[in-house]
């Protein structure tokens, strides 16, 4: 099994993993309340943090997957030269849209390290560094597409794939 399979396995059982933890957490506040008239107090908490988390992972996932979604109208239609600057130009763009992102959560956990949730206790840096992952991992993913297009393995090449990291 190669590295890009082994990151997919891992963040595949970590998406798992915060999916049962949100069930868990919700289902049983839920008989908690129905047959005792009690819950548990960190499951919001943890439920919305496990669900950050979730959602980070799985846009993660799909970005490095090609499973996004995207607007070829134009580009589908276009060959040779004229197709690949606007995937460069589309590229380009995502990298502004990454910078921005990884930069606002870098500021967002910087911030969050001295701020507490009210229940749990936990930093709330623990939720921003979500995005901050997931924006790096993205330009990783994208410095990963660009790299294959320059060599010739990229979407211009088989056009069944569009955008994915080949395995």
């Amino acid at each position: 099994m190669n590295l890009a399979k082994a990151l997919r396995h891992t963040v595949e059982a970590l998406m798992a993993l915060c999916m049962s933890g949100m069930v868990l957490a919700v289902f049983g506040n839920v008989l908690l309340r129905y047959f005792w008239g009690t819950g548990w107090v960190v499951s919001e908490e943890l439920s919305r943090l496990l669900f950050v988390w979730l959602v980070c992972l799985s846009a993660t996932l799909a970005f490095g997957e090609g499973k996004h979604l995207g607007f070829d109208l134009l580009t589908a239609r276009m060959s040779g030269t004229k197709a690949a600057l606007l995937r460069w130009l589309s590229r380009g763009l995502i990298a502004l849209a990454l910078w921005y992102l990884v930069r606002g959560s870098w500021e967002q956990v910087l911030v969050g390290m001295d701020s507490r949730s009210p229940v749990m206790n936990y930093p709330l840096a623990l939720g921003a560094a979500g995005t901050l992952v997931m924006g790096f991992c993205m330009a990783v993913l994208l410095l990963l597409q660009s790299w294959q297009d320059l060599r010739g393995d990229g979407p211009g090449a088989n056009a069944a794939e569009p955008g994915r990291v080949r395995t």
